[in-house]
């Protein structure tokens, strides 16, 4: 390893000491969920949003309200809901008859995190204004355009089993979340712990502040820095370019089934959460196995499968795991 590396990865050993403790008060709420909890951090430092899919009652909620409070950060949970305006998201003018004037009264997207909950419930009107906070990292009201707080994070859940009344997110705009995650049920021993911890009618558990904002802002520099080898690159290159043309990489089997690859926003990406995720695991550099653990929930939105392979069962996760068995890895 050389000079500059070894400096990197010494910078980054100091600078990700906080990850151990705010993942320690996290988990004072959280029993299990450890995905989740490393997922959104990773969101968080690579500034990027998550887009998680779950049953109802897996702690989704409950464990971005935490992280939150761990950062002593402003959040706000909106749930959305088919009668939600645009207004009611981003805010709106209000008129003062007295004098004549119109005053901005922000919305709940003013916040640095924010969770919106259900979001396939909402019209496509509230989605667009959402998606577009999230891109563009402002929000426009009247003739004012107003900066949204950083860090900026948005949350948000789907709802797998209930889809009666629902506004399905088109795939540009499901393209706009970094990560999409699959979340399932805890494990036996995880629920008996959350059996034995939670089940009084009035615990509640504080959770005390151990970074600030500004902190997230300054860890995210140093994920810039974190080292990328050519091979690494090449390799991502050669998993985003393999969801595109798989008969290119000998993966004819997969001919037919995949009707749109990933675009090179999902290479962006996996580049910055490895970087993300490399630090999070206290290392100043990428490595395959980085690649391998967060590429998945980077391309599980961004694989969209064909009418054939629906028909054969054949899910985005099993077309991603096949590419990934069969890329050589460097």
């Amino acid at each position: 390893m050389s000079s500059g590396i070894t400096a990197i990865n010494e910078k980054v050993k100091k600078e990700s000491e906080f990850a151990d403790s705010l993942v320690s008060e996290i988990k004072k709420v959280i029993v299990g969920q450890d995905y989740l909890i490393e997922r959104l951090l990773v969101g968080l430092l690579a500034n990027g949003h998550i887009l998680v899919e779950g049953v109802p009652g897996l702690a989704k909620t409950l464990s971005i309200k935490t992280l939150a409070g761990a950062l002593n950060a402003d959040f706000k949970r909106i749930q959305f809901t088919p009668d939600l305006l645009p207004a009611d998201l981003i805010g709106t003018l209000v008129y003062n008859p007295r004098e004549g004037t119109f005053s901005t009264k922000k919305g709940p997207i003013f916040a640095n995190i924010i969770l919106a909950d259900e979001i396939n419930r909402a019209p496509a009107k509230v989605q667009s204004a959402l998606l577009e906070a999230m891109q563009e990292r402002q929000v426009t009201i009247g003739e004012n355009t107003f900066k949204l707080d950083e860090p900026f994070l948005v949350m948000a859940t789907q709802n797998p089993i209930e889809q009666e009344g629902t506004y399905p997110l088109p795939e540009a705009q499901v393209d706009r979340f970094m990560l999409k995650l699959s979340v399932t049920y805890p494990t036996k021993e995880e629920e008996h712990t959350i059996l034995k911890e939670m089940s009084f009618t009035d615990k509640e558990i504080k959770v005390i502040p151990v970074i600030s904002p500004q902190d997230i802002i300054r860890a995210r520099s140093v994920v810039n820095e974190v080292y990328m080898d050519e091979k690494i690159e090449k390799y991502i290159l050669d998993i985003v370019f393999a969801t595109r043309e798989p008969q290119k990489y000998k993966m004819d089997d997969l001919n037919g089934l995949i009707q749109y690859g990933a675009s090179p926003r999902a290479t962006i990406y996996m580049t910055l959460a490895s970087k993300a995720y490399a630090f999070i695991q206290r290392r100043g550099y990428v490595t395959p196995q980085d690649i391998k653990s967060i590429g998945p929930d980077v391309l599980r939105h961004r694989v969209i499968v064909s009418y054939e392979a629906e028909a054969e069962e054949k899910t985005s996760d099993d077309i991603i795991k096949r590419i990934f068995e069969e890329i050589e890895v460097p």
